[in-house]
């Protein structure tokens, strides 16, 4: 990978077990919220010990020669006291298949060969600290013990105090289950204290190769209206100790799997796009795994939760899950009907008292109802989160060629549907899902959203076989549309922000349905006017979300250089992107919101939006 990565993924598996690094022996891992998730890595080269993975002060860091990364696995490279050390990290964790999406299992392969001629006697020995089980480390004790696995050497730590699924928050950690270390064949496994943290270990000879590996057993995953659930892995009875067992069996198999999967990315990426465009997707789609969690409800129904990091912490949120879509759309629409699952359950349930659409179902890890703003009016989202409800299920239905997921729903939606013919020619007051920018009267991306959203739920229509109301609701959104561009358009052509701000720009991502569905809604000329326009506004690293601000979106970005015709200008705005992650200083998993013009981090970070960066690969 050509890109300086703005922070280097080793362990990805859900929004609690993850561990990164932006110095791979300089620093100490963290997690995704930057707060310190040791784990500690040394060789034991002739008698020389070297770190290659983690700080220590007291031992000499190895010389790294260079790290790589694709869609699963990060590669570094080291050289030094005659040997050439290779570590792989890997979390297997496909999207196309839901038990490899769930289970909470990650590798480290080590392997080594000699560069100075001679022979040589390598060891390794990993250490994973408290840092891992506790919210912060002293935070409470921690303690274990050896587990028994077949021709494994393991060794679990955890919290002394078990309090499972007792809090929720954003910028926190898990406190409660237990996190596995294992390595292949013979080792030995104990605890130690390093860097003042108490800590498991594995130790062990790498004759040529050693695999490592991680786990974790959350015991129970997510409180879902009451009821706490385990996780998908689960569902057969699996215990983790099967699950490590079974993990390491299939490495070669699995890797190969992986691989192939990453080739092919690889290649429809730079084909549709560029190369700098498949570097964006193969980082993405790890974090944007590893911000959900695959649970199962009492009735057997699949849940992909997702965490809104270092935003508020919101679970199952509706306009997050919009943005997120397209790389679902793409490999499993089971995953994102399991994102909206929730939301028809507590929408059609006596607690949700709005003839439109949630926000979001809690505050992730616990999913018991809308905690967005207390659920106070005027900081709802009506025209949005209807908007994005229909079109996500309509864009499934396309996708899957079957629409029964929208005949289940369909009295809810129809409410919805009703809801944007009301309000959505001309949007009142209220928020879009950039509330960051405040709210807005006649916002044009939201008229945008509730046509798209009409043309969605016409489709759906049609497909039930309710024609008539079909023809009747598309000529409605065209009708919409049309008035749109009277009233939108600025004297160059292009179109405002809102209806009533002469001159003002911003990013209609929301037309990208038009584009990707063929629905032919807008005229040709509306997007070639448009991308000049974004031409014109682009600074170094992006261009800005409207003429307010000068911060810009990674996901939005993407969405509106896919509605370019020409190649060219595709590449021109996925390559500002790319620039933007490879010079921004904030070393953080993919922010999605940062200044076009400095390419510095205004907030977020780790979030599953940067799925809407696959939307490119939509378009035949």
């Amino acid at each position: 990978m050509k890109m300086r990565m703005p922070s280097i993924p080793l362990i990805t598996v859900d929004p609690y077990f993850s561990v990164w690094t932006d110095d791979i022996n300089g620093k100490p891992t963290t997690h995704w919220t930057a707060a310190e998730n040791n784990i500690i890595g040394y060789v034991n080269v002739d008698g020389e010990i070297l770190r290659f993975l983690g700080d220590d002060d007291n031992c000499k860091k190895m010389n790294v020669a260079s790290i790589d990364a694709d869609t699963f696995s990060t590669t570094a490279v080291y050289e030094d006291a005659g040997i050439r050390l290779t570590a792989k990290f890997t979390s297997p964790m496909l999207v196309t298949d839901l038990y490899y999406a769930s289970r909470p299992v990650s590798y480290l392969k080590l392997s080594y060969e000699s560069i100075d001629g001679k022979e040589h006697k390598v060891n390794a020995k990993i250490y994973v600290t408290e840092e891992l089980v506790l919210n912060k480390a002293n935070e409470g004790k921690a303690w274990s013990e050896d587990v028994c696995i077949d021709g494994l050497s393991c060794v679990k730590i955890g919290s002394g105090d078990q309090k499972i699924l007792w809090r929720s928050g954003d910028d926190v950690r898990i406190d409660w289950g237990y996190c596995y270390l294992a390595a292949e064949g013979e080792a030995k496994t104990g605890n130690a204290v390093i860097e003042n943290l108490y800590s498991v270990y594995a130790e062990a000879e790498i004759e040529k190769e050693k695999l490592f590996l991680f786990a974790y057993d959350d015991i129970d995953s997510m409180v879902y209206f009451g009821e706490n659930l385990k996780a998908y892995w689960k569902n057969d009875g699996k215990t983790i100790e099967e699950a490590i067992s079974e993990a390491a069996n299939e490495y070669d198999e699995l890797l190969s799997k992986c691989n192939a999967f990453s080739d092919k990315l690889i290649a429809e990426a730079t084909a549709k796009g560029t190369e700098k465009y498949a570097e964006m997707l193969t980082l993405a789609y790890r974090q944007v795994m590893a911000a959900h969690k695959l649970v199962v409800d009492k009735d057997g129904n699949n849940l992909y939760i997702s965490k809104e990091c270092f935003s508020n912490g919101c679970a199952a949120t509706v306009d997050v899950t919009y943005p997120s879509a397209p790389m679902y759309l793409l490999y499993n629409t089971e995953l994102l009907k399991g994102m909206l699952r929730p939301i028809f359950r507590y929408a059609t349930s006596d607690a949700w008292e709005f003839d439109f659409a949630p926000h979001d179902v809690g505050q992730y890890p616990l999913v018991n109802g809308q905690v967005y703003a207390e659920n106070r009016l005027e900081y709802q989202m009506p025209v949005e989160e209807c908007g994005n409800m229909i079109i996500l299920v309509s864009a499934i239905c396309k996708a899957d060629n079957d629409y029964s997921f929208a005949r289940d729903n369909f009295d809810i939606l129809e409410k919805w549907s009703k809801y944007l013919v009301k309000y959505g020619r001309d949007p009142e007051h209220q928020l879009c899902t950039d509330d960051f920018a405040g709210h807005l009267a006649h916002n044009c991306n939201l008229s945008l959203k509730a046509i798209m959203g009409l043309a969605g739920f016409a489709d759906i229509l049609k497909n039930l076989g309710k024609e008539t109301e079909s023809d009747e609701l598309m000529a409605i959104a065209k009708d919409y549309a049309g008035s749109f561009l009277k009233n939108a358009e600025n004297e160059d052509g292009s179109y405002r922000l809102a209806y009533d701000r002469p001159g003002t720009f911003s990013l209609k991502y929301n037309s990208v349905w038009d584009k990707i569905w063929k629905t032919d809604i807008f005229p040709a000329e509306f997007f070639r006017k448009e991308i000049e326009r974004y031409k014109k506004e682009a600074l170094p690293y992006g261009v800005p979300l409207d003429s307010r601000e000068k911060y810009t979106k990674s996901d939005w970005l993407i969405w509106v250089a896919t509605l370019a015709d020409s190649k060219d200008d595709f590449e021109f705005f996925a390559s500002l992107l790319w620039k933007a992650y490879d010079t921004m200083r904030t070393r953080v998993p993919m922010t999605d919101w940062y200044y076009a013009d400095t390419s510095e981090m205004v907030g977020f970070r780790h979030r599953t939006v940067q799925g809407g960066l696959f939307i490119r690969l939509m378009l035949d």
